[in-house]
């Protein structure tokens, strides 16, 4: 199986699947995440909302990030594990978003930001001493660094309902790339156990008071 054609096949089902979207409001609305809807039986929302994205520049920011960092696991476990993180990934920023907005009927959300948030640490778990950049700052950011910043910054957000952003979803698309990377590939525990202990401190705490944010 050719590796990188999987990753374009997932990556062009994100780009129909939008653009049907951007111009079918009515298939835009059927599967699109909303909790009132998903209380109401439609669980499948929880995974085409993924799918879905809020715009052109939505989708083309999500793709371009997937496509960058996606090679880095596929690489080195192959195809397999990287679905399971991606669609694994996606499914927990859902959950996560249902469980915090839970009481908001019509709050919803689009966009595979959960998906690739978790090949974001999966990646960085796999490859800590990778460098990265974040605008507007224009030196590089050690990956660990990244990572340990872009989560705090999310629970932040999440906190202060900054912006039309579904922090939520960035999360739990987060805790679950990094739960699923330790799952699929232990080795990582040897081998950087410095940067699992680093990124695993918010993960915790978050569990243990996120409760608070609200």
């Amino acid at each position: 199986m050719n590796i990188d054609k999987v990753l374009l096949i997932l990556i062009g089902v994100n780009v129909l699947f939008s653009i049907k979207g951007f111009n079918d409001r009515l298939f835009f609305d059927k599967y699109k995440f909303q909790i009132g809807a998903i209380n109401r039986g439609e669980k499948l929302r929880m995974l085409t909302s993924g799918f879905l994205h809020a715009d052109y520049i939505h989708l083309g920011l999500n793709m371009y990030v997937l496509y960058i960092f996606a090679p880095i696991i596929i690489g080195s476990l192959g195809i397999v594990k990287f679905l399971i993180i991606y669609f694994g990934s996606l499914f927990a920023g859902s959950v996560l978003t249902l469980s915090y907005h839970k009481n908001e009927l019509y709050y919803s959300a689009v966009g595979a930001s959960g998906a690739v948030a978790g090949v974001i640490y999966g990646a960085i778990l796999l490859h800590p001493s990778m460098t990265l950049y974040m605008f507007p700052l224009p030196i590089p950011i050690p990956g660990y660094i990244f990572g340990l910043g872009y989560l705090l910054y999310s629970i932040y957000g999440m906190k202060k309902q900054l912006g039309n952003v579904g922090h939520a979803a960035h999360i739990g698309g987060a805790i679950g790339g990094y739960a699923l990377m330790l799952l699929v590939n232990p080795a990582v525990f040897t081998q950087h156990m410095n940067t699992v202990l680093l990124l695993g401190i918010p993960i915790v705490l978050l569990l243990l008071f996120g409760h608070k944010l609200k």
